[in-house]
């Protein structure tokens, strides 16, 4: 297989996943269950196929999951939940790539500075600027998509950067597993 047939595979396997995952958590309406394990899926795309597969995952993520009914009643906003996505993975990528020995630590670092960098995207996108124009902020349409981008993207970035420090070391060597 080439590596462009490989990539293809990998990546579209990728937005499966998590297209599976959208679909079977978005009945529970539970952002906070989505939330982690599409950002672990972000960050496995991203560390195991490459970071051109995570950002492609990370950019497809919120239109895919707006078809399942999830996300914000604005479509203007999924540009921006897009551009949160791709942090993660960008922040992601180049913490492990830094020359630190230990994976754990570097992983943790990665977790820490990518759900961090997610948040403050999203809340300085959408929550202080795109809110702000959309909606008059006393209204509860404007303080219910005010809570949805702040806090719980910390939360689930960190959730799904934690479980991805769990998993990531056995997948790569799953991966990297020579068939006969």
């Amino acid at each position: 297989m080439t590596n462009k047939s490989r990539w293809i595979t990998e990546t579209g396997l990728s937005l499966a996943l998590l297209i599976v995952i959208q679909m079977l958590t978005s009945p529970l309406k539970n952002t906070l269950l989505t939330g982690s394990f599409v950002n672990l899926v972000l960050i496995v795309a991203g560390s195991i196929v490459g970071l051109s597969s995570g950002l492609t995952v990370a950019v497809l993520s919120p239109f895919v999951a707006r078809m399942f009914g999830m996300g914000p009643a604005f479509l203007v906003i999924l540009p921006f939940i897009a551009l949160g996505n791709m942090v993660l993975v960008l922040v992601w990528h180049l913490v492990t790539r830094a020359d630190i020995s230990n994976t754990h630590v570097k992983h943790l670092i990665a977790c820490v500075a990518g759900a961090i960098s997610k948040f403050l995207v999203l809340y300085l996108t959408i929550v202080k600027f795109v809110v702000p124009i959309l909606i008059a902020p006393p209204e509860p349409q404007a303080q219910i998509l005010s809570g949805m981008f702040s806090v719980p993207q910390l939360v689930t970035a960190v959730i799904g950067g934690l479980a991805a420090t769990a998993i990531l070391p056995i997948l790569s060597q799953v991966r990297n597993r020579k068939t006969i």
